[in-house]
């Protein structure tokens, strides 16, 4: 999900690997939340005012929501954990993965993601034109829509061996806040939109800290994230599930870290395990009721 400082791989077996173990650095702000309940609310509307699910799931964003796990399992990201557990029995009859390793907000928008070639499910050009293709062509049909995006923006800003934080942070932010409310978020919501009403749900998430163990001052700046994640949303009505306190929380030494991320193996790799996955499909299903 995160940003990595991708380079271009080389063929093969050797390329894939190369890639997929830069996606280690690709997770690096996973992030949180830690909202005033005013916030939270504005974060989260009430269910009831959600769409529900229909015939077409589409999930968007980056390497946590193509489910990359250092052990080469890409088959249990969080969009197909939710899929198979819960939108499959409630008449979700195609689940469609869109999300690149490696993504940016830049690259979101603009084409150019870094391991376009490795994907679920192949699309050319960037992934928001193709995420509105696939909802026009299924004009109040598609719902959900998930989304995760913006912890690769900020992953050059964080020195997790010194943990320190680049003064072109606050910049960077400022840059996916305007990404998110000027192009993301209306482009998705406008295409979810048939004669001036919302057919379908766009659902976003927030980050959990992988980092919150060996750097515990990397949290404020996860927080920090997540608060801007969750105001951007809000502008949309767009729901934002809550991953950081799925995921332990602010609680330092956050035993979930080791559980649900593979931050306690020997690959030391900020993706979520099988299990965080998991929680974190748990977490969409908790957000939308269902």
């Amino acid at each position: 999900m995160f940003i990595a400082h991708p380079q271009r791989a080389p063929r093969a077996s050797a390329r894939r690997k190369f890639a997929l173990a830069a996606f280690s650095l690709t997770l690096a702000l996973v992030a949180s939340l830690f909202l005033t309940p005013s916030a939270v609310h504005a974060a989260h509307p009430s269910t009831s005012s959600l769409v529900g699910p229909k015939s077409y799931y589409l999930a968007l964003g980056d390497s946590l929501a193509f489910g990359y796990q250092p052990n080469f399992d890409f088959s249990h990201s969080y969009p197909a954990q939710w899929y198979s557990s819960n939108l499959s029995k409630h008449h979700v009859k195609s689940y469609t993965n869109y999300g690149c390793n490696g993504e940016t907000s830049a690259t979101f928008v603009n084409g150019g993601c870094p391991y376009s070639y490795l994907l679920h499910t192949y699309y050319s050009g960037s992934q928001l034109n193709a995420a509105v293709k696939f909802i026009k062509a299924h004009p109040g049909a598609v719902s959900p829509v998930s989304l995760d995006i913006g912890a690769n923006d900020l992953l050059p800003d964080i020195n997790s061996s010194t943990c320190a934080v680049s003064s072109t942070w606050a910049t960077d932010l400022a840059n996916l806040d305007s990404r998110l409310t000027g192009t993301i978020l209306p482009q998705l919501t406008a295409a979810l939109t048939v004669n001036g009403k919302r057919t379908g749900d766009l659902v976003m998430m927030n980050y959990y800290d992988p980092y919150q163990n060996i750097c515990p001052t990397s949290l404020s700046y996860v927080q920090t994230l997540n608060q801007h994640l969750a105001s951007d949303a809000a502008q949309f009505s767009v729901p934002v599930s809550d991953v950081f306190t799925a995921f332990g929380g602010a609680t330092t030494p956050n035993p979930n870290i080791c559980t649900d991320t593979w931050m306690c193996s020997s690959s030391q790799n900020i993706h979520a395990t099988t299990t965080g996955y998991g929680v974190i499909a748990n977490t969409f299903g908790a957000t939308t009721g269902y």
